[in-house]
């Protein structure tokens, strides 16, 4: 698959999924789908089957492409910056980990960096639900 053709999929994949749930659901499982393909992608390696492990490596990669695309750096300003910046060191780190000696350890890390950063979003989507919450309870409260 060619370089185009796999960062269209993940523009996709992104739109698709923000579409059928909220959109920080949506960056939520995309985050965990690009948890567990580089979990397979290292697995993979380590039994030898390099072309599968580079398939999960390369669908891993373009999540992660996919969400630094639909950043909103309008609305996002330095924190949109930072997560692009943030997605892209992921990418390279994959990229230049896949294959070499110290490959375990690097998608460890990888792997741990990205699992913060899906718990991070995953408490901005409690936060926000919370404070919709709020808003409509008060709402109803203003209202009677």
């Amino acid at each position: 698959m060619t370089q185009n053709a796999t960062a269209y999929l993940a523009n996709n994949a992104y739109r698709s999924a923000a579409v059928a749930v909220p959109p920080l659901k949506a960056v939520v499982m995309l985050c965990d789908g690009a948890i567990t393909l580089l979990q397979k992608a290292h697995e993979a390696h380590e039994a030898k089957r390099f072309e599968e492990g580079h398939s999960y490596l390369t669908r891993a990669t373009a999540i992660l492409r996919g969400l630094s695309h639909n950043l909103d750096f309008a609305r996002g300003g330095a924190v949109a910056d930072r997560l692009y910046r943030t997605y892209n060191a992921l990418i390279m780190a994959c990229l230049r980990s896949y294959g070499r000696p110290q490959a375990k350890e690097n998608f460890r890390r990888i792997i741990a960096s990205l699992t913060e950063l899906r718990d991070a979003w995953k408490f901005v989507e409690a936060t926000a639900g919370k404070a919709k919450d709020k808003a409509r309870a008060a709402e109803s409260v203003a209202g009677r």
